[in-house]
């Protein structure tokens, strides 16, 4: 049992051998409850988010929050000695992440029957791009593959654009969603069989079932989803619509009642008395005329304006906030959602916080992503392997 106020997966060991990025991900958000995670890196060839995106004073921030609340060991493990010592850390752990090619544990001697060999208890996550099996399996996979795979890019873009694909990494965000999810659920069947098993983690699926009934739709009525730019065919208004001081806002009218308040606030009430009025699909083919009432009034007022005459009027609206915006919003302030860390190599660091709040025993940041190796010393001695030992597989460049 964790002691009171102890992060819930204290005691939980997570050896993550996966880099780019719903792997490590997954195992950071695992670390952000408590769980110890050793990350594995090559000795010479470091995780490549260490490396993606802005550094400052040559270290990249990427890594700051992605190799957060880990503790880093360099190893080889594609020698022999490389392999002798995951089976170690695999023996002692509860999961371990992986994202190599189908096949590439195995032809190192690591595959599920090794492991479990060593640990029949192993929760062992599996995330690739396509999955263990099927004829793409052995394609390399990238989140970019999976948001074009899944319709996501089919649907999202103006109407005559071309399919629009997300800047960031969408569809490996929601895989590592995805996969921390199933390892606690794994480890939830392990809590009543004893034994543990292997998780078989496909980029391409997690977005899709995101993506909502499309299939279903398909399915059942042929249907299939067009690009509507920020228009929805649920309901309408929605859109996002400019202000008079140049910024820009969002409108929902998801419900009814939220879009009879829009259409009177903008004054424009006669527009809810229309038969098609009564339906957000019947709305939805009146985008026209409701995004000039809706647009034209906010025109004439600025950003603050609308805001406060859209939640007087109990209307739903957000501004459209970057970055600047996101890190001086009263709200996420309040949740501190973007949360100040001490790092030793670069000073206050503000970062996103952990994704919830538990109320009797929280997560937090305990440390920002460490330097590459920065633990190998002490978790091989945890192993119990002497110093000398050590220094020889340094020597060999299994470390």
């Amino acid at each position: 049992m964790n002691a009171p106020g102890q992060p819930p997966l204290t005691g939980l060991r997570v050896v993550d051998l996966a880099t780019l990025f719903a792997g490590p991900l997954a195992a950071t958000m695992l670390g952000d409850f408590g769980a110890d995670v050793i990350k594995v890196e090559h000795p010479r060839r470091p995780d490549p988010s260490r490396g993606h995106g802005p550094a400052k004073d040559g270290v990249g921030l990427w890594w700051k929050l992605l190799g957060r609340n880990k503790r880093n060991l360099t190893l080889d493990l594609s020698a022999p000695a490389g392999r002798d010592i995951l089976l170690r850390l695999a023996a002692g752990a509860d999961v371990v992440i992986e994202n190599f090619r189908p096949g590439t544990l195995e032809r190192w001697g690591l595959g599920p029957a090794e492991l479990h060999a060593v640990n029949p208890r192993l929760v062992l996550v599996r995330v690739t791009g396509f999955g263990q099996f099927g004829p793409y399996a052995r394609r390399p996979g990238f989140g970019t593959l999976a948001e074009a795979m899944s319709g996501f890019a089919a649907i999202t873009g103006e109407p005559d654009g071309p399919p629009t694909l997300p800047p960031f990494g969408l569809a490996d965000s929601i895989a590592a969603l995805a996969t921390a999810y199933a390892v606690m659920a794994a480890l939830a069947g392990r809590d009543r069989t004893g034994e543990g098993q292997v998780v078989d983690m496909a980029i391409i699926e997690p977005i899709l079932t995101v993506l909502g009934p499309q299939p279903l739709w398909y399915d059942q009525l042929g249907h299939v989803q067009r690009r509507t730019g920020n228009r929805s065919r649920n309901n309408a208004p929605r859109n996002t619509y400019r202000t008079s001081d140049g910024h820009w806002v969002a409108v929902s009218t998801s419900a009814q009642s939220v879009a009879e308040r829009v259409m009177r606030l903008v004054g424009r009430p006669e527009l809810v008395d229309e038969p098609w009025f009564g339906s957000g699909a019947t709305r939805a083919e009146h985008a026209d005329e409701l995004d000039e009432a809706v647009g034209n009034w906010i025109a004439r007022h600025t950003r603050e304006e609308a805001l406060r005459a859209f939640e007087k009027a109990q209307a739903a609206i957000a501004p459209v906030y970057d970055v600047r915006d996101v890190m001086e919003d009263p709200q996420y302030r309040a949740l501190d959602t973007v949360t100040e860390v001490d790092d030793p190599e670069l000073g206050p660091l503000r970062m996103q916080n952990v994704l919830f709040r538990l109320s009797g025993t929280p997560g937090a940041i305990r440390w920002a992503g460490r330097p590459h190796g920065a633990d190998t010393d002490e978790i091989l001695a945890g192993l119990g392997l002497p110093a000398s030992d050590v220094a020889a597989l340094r020597a060999e460049g299994v470390l």
